[in-house]
């Protein structure tokens, strides 16, 4: 099993900034890419970037490419996302998620953590 914990999020401006952190435990060796999701109020979870730990190749959907950005750390199984340019459109919930090496679907879930945009 893998464990996930997020950090950071809160209530921020629009065309404000925000750092989202995300720690990983237990069978770390067994992951394969990190990445991060997003829910708004009734709306269905969306994948917004990944990263992978096979060369470092990233992944963005197009509601946020340009203006967040994935890290991470294979090594400390850690991974973050700076989000810039906020915009209300933005207010979710937003997980940390992880798929191991042998399954192509995230299989991991943080608890979730609030963003808020306000306009």
């Amino acid at each position: 099993q893998v464990q996930l914990v997020e950090s950071g999020g809160g209530l921020v401006q629009a065309g404000g900034s925000l750092r989202l952190s995300c720690v990983a435990s237990g069978r770390t060796f067994s992951i394969g890419a990190m990445g991060w999701f997003r829910q708004a109020p009734g709306k269905e979870r969306e994948f917004i970037t990944g990263i992978s730990w096979t060369g470092g190749r990233t992944s963005y959907s197009d509601s946020v490419k340009g203006r967040f950005t994935i890290s991470g750390d294979s090594a400390k199984s850690t991974v973050s996302l700076e989000m810039n340019s906020l915009k209300p459109e933005d207010t979710a919930v937003y997980y940390c998620a992880a798929r191991t090496t042998a399954n192509m679907n995230y299989d991991y879930w943080g608890q979730g953590t609030q963003v808020t945009v306000s306009s």
